[in-house]
């Protein structure tokens, strides 16, 4: 049996690591740089990097418009950081003009966990995957800071004030962690990503 074709955008950001996770997990995967490249996919990646640059650069291959309307369609998505910030409805601390896909009923803060140098490993109890608790590396994270009805939250941590801060979610086809398993070695994520895939009717 054929597996399924995941791409990842490809415009910026840690895609080879995704490419190889989804390997791994079973997927067949697809680079995403031009329009083209869209077709035929059963899901997508949007991968850490940089939000921002990531935005000004789909709009410049002219990815944004056909990649928004295979999500409103129902296209399932995984962001990691900067791809949790792409898809979410809100975004607090936007720069000018920055816009994302949305798709998930939440509020995220940018770069909420501080700079580069506060990068941080937690493990986190993970909802949905079975094994204990998962591994999460932390790279200018952001977080969430509220989400919609329609909205499950998968893991949460607590910050050095204890307030408790959301890192994953999933709303229907779409799923979002705000750290990077694509860089811990950690597929469950994926192995759960793969799952929403083959679950999606073709």
């Amino acid at each position: 049996m054929t597996p399924p074709v995941v791409g990842v955008l490809a415009v910026q950001g840690d895609v080879r690591e995704h490419l190889a996770a989804l390997t791994t997990a079973g997927m067949a995967v697809r680079a995403v740089r031009r329009p083209s490249e869209l077709e035929g996919l059963s899901g997508i990646v949007l991968p850490g990097g940089e939000s921002t640059t990531i935005d000004k650069l789909t709009r410049a291959f002219e990815l944004r418009e056909p990649l928004s309307a295979l999500l409103k369609a129902g296209l399932p998505a995984y962001g990691s950081c900067a791809g949790m910030i792409l898809l979410a409805d809100r975004v607090l601390g936007a720069a000018p003009g920055q816009q994302t896909f949305g798709g998930i009923d939440m509020t995220v803060r940018r770069n909420a966990f501080g700079g580069q140098i506060e990068s941080f490993e937690e493990d986190l109890d993970f909802a949905g995957v079975d094994g204990g608790p998962m591994r999460a590396v932390f790279i200018r994270a952001p977080w969430v800071e509220d989400v919609g009805p329609g909205v499950q939250v998968l893991a949460a941590i607590r910050t050095a004030g204890q307030d408790r801060r959301i890192v994953a979610v999933r709303q229907d086809n779409l799923l979002a962690t705000s750290f990077h398993p694509e860089i811990s070695g950690d597929l469950r994520v994926h192995r759960l990503f793969a799952e929403m895939v083959r679950a999606y009717p073709e």
